[in-house]
């Protein structure tokens, strides 16, 4: 038997006994397998998209694949060439658009385009609980569609970022109309912020909030005079600390309402109920004693308004005059400045989809977000929303219990 061969240390190395085996990994799926469909939005009043041009850079960037309904952007000024030079499809099959995997639009989906949907997708919508219908729940169970409701999605500080852009923009733009309505044939003939011996507007905002912050704000560039109504004095000392500055306010007295009413030029209402109604704060006798030509717009009118004057109106026909004064009750505000609200809408969605589109698991990004969960309100054949299920007596199921048995 002959003696064994030595081999060297190094040698020992570099022969193969030890080479690393290849290991088995799971390969996952490119992004380009998430298609996503932009709806033409044909609900009437309806001017916005829900993902303008600059974003669809991004998401294609990615990788992703955009069909875009022809005409989706042109109420928002922004062309079908605007979106096939960012990299879309623009497809001419409002169908085909609806077979995306993942469906965005900026107006609740309807019973008609649900069932132009294949199934087992993602639809990504506002939902407006006051208009929810027992037949539009059942097609999504039927067609396993998992639907996030954008106005609860939250972001990781707990607030609902989509309210709050919309908020901003119906605060400002309050205003602005404001100023408009007082100068029209039909209004006080006055400007908001006055000139040099003629004293401003004087504007009552009714609510704290971000509506009320925003319209503050605006109210205040433009010079005009203005006193602020709310019961929740926290909320007058958050926003008095955001304008930076003393205003004139005071919590919602019926008697110091009134008075102030009597000499007001605007009077905003920017009121918000977490359930049910907005409660009626201004009475028709408050209105009738208000100046001839006065306005009055009623942010609120989406939860039934807090004038009792109040009636809803369209951006067609958007004010009526009553008691000589000029109600604006438009529901859709934001939609009265598309653009602006467009890209708002589309800076807070984006990032959304990326996050789908990175995981491409739908079930594993709601785990992780807590934020996202909030909104989704159905899960692949599942109602995951208990108020809606209990208010349509259908089967609540716990979104969180069907993700830890994934």
């Amino acid at each position: 038997m002959g003696s064994p061969t030595k081999i060297s240390f190094g040698d020992f190395f570099t022969k193969g006994q030890y080479h690393v085996q290849e290991e088995t990994l799971a390969v996952e799926a490119k992004p380009s397998a998430l298609s996503i469909g932009i709806l033409n939005e044909v609900t009437k009043n309806e001017t916005r998209v829900a993902l303008v041009p600059n974003s669809l850079r991004s998401l294609i960037g990615y990788g992703y694949d955009i069909l875009v309904e022809t005409g989706a952007g042109l109420k928002s000024n922004f062309q079908d060439n605007d979106y096939s030079e960012a990299g879309a499809k623009i497809s001419y099959s409002r169908k085909e658009v609806l077979s995306a995997n993942l469906v965005v639009r900026v107006s609740p989906a309807t019973i008609e385009d649900l069932n132009e949907m294949p199934g087992n997708q993602i639809l990504l919508s506002p939902l407006h609980i006051p208009i929810v219908s027992r037949e539009y729940l059942d097609l999504l169970v039927k067609k396993k569609i998992t639907a996030l409701a954008m106005e609860y999605l939250q972001n990781d500080n707990g607030r609902f970022p989509i309210v709050r852009i919309m908020s901003e923009v119906a605060g400002m733009y309050t205003v602005i109309k404001a100023g408009e309505l007082l100068s029209s044939k039909q209004g006080r003939g006055i400007l908001l912020g006055g000139v040099s011996g003629v004293p401003p507007a004087k504007i009552l905002i009714l609510g704290a909030g971000v509506v009320g912050e925003f319209a503050v704000k605006t109210a205040l560039g433009f010079g005009a005079s203005i006193r602020v109504f709310d019961n929740d004095i926290t909320k007058i000392m958050r926003l008095q600390n955001n304008v930076g500055r003393q205003l004139h306010t005071s919590a919602i007295n019926p008697v110091y309402l009134a008075y102030q009413m009597m000499s007001a030029d605007v009077v905003i209402g920017a009121m918000h109920s977490k359930s049910g109604r907005t409660p009626i704060l201004v009475t028709e006798d408050m209105v009738s004693n208000m100046k001839e030509g006065s306005v009055i717009i009623d942010v609120s009118i989406d939860q039934g308004g807090c004038f009792e004057t109040s009636e809803l109106t369209t951006i067609e026909n958007p004010t009526f005059v009553k008691h000589g004064v000029i109600h604006y009750c438009v529901p859709n505000i934001a939609a009265q400045v598309a653009r602006t609200s467009s890209i708002a809408v589309s800076n807070i969605v984006t990032p959304i989809i990326v996050n789908i589109g990175e995981t491409l698991n739908i079930e594993q990004l709601l785990f992780k977000s807590q934020g996202i969960r909030n909104g989704c309100y159905a899960f692949k054949g599942h109602i995951t929303n208990e108020y809606l299920a209990r208010r349509f007596e259908l089967k609540y199921t716990n979104l969180e219990l069907i993700l830890a048995s994934f």
